[in-house]
């Protein structure tokens, strides 16, 4: 089987905000993943047509936060995100299954 090209949908405010005012929705996609894969796989998953694709990788951020037990370090990891513009008139339904 080839590789999972979209992991999960990014729901935050700014992705709403998007979807809301341009009609673009933003998933968290492989970071190996080009904009003609990630088109075919929104496409072929959800039904549409894409107008176009926008990518960015995103930078791991380090996170420090203190406990009972002391100062712990850590980290966030680094992901590829792509923000697709589906055609006018177009739409994916992400809470259909709630």
């Amino acid at each position: 089987m080839g590789k999972q090209i979209l992991i999960k949908p990014l729901i935050t405010e700014k992705a709403e905000q998007l979807t809301e005012k341009r009609n673009q929705f933003t998933f968290i996609v492989n970071r190996d993943a080009n904009k003609v894969e990630i088109r075919k796989a929104i496409e072929q998953m959800y039904n549409v047509h894409v107008s176009s694709v926008n990518t960015a990788i995103m930078p791991a951020k380090t996170r420090n936060r203190n406990t009972k037990a002391g100062f712990i370090r850590g980290h966030v990891s680094s992901y590829k995100k792509a923000i697709v513009t589906l055609a006018a008139g177009e739409n994916i339904d992400l809470y259909g299954d709630i």
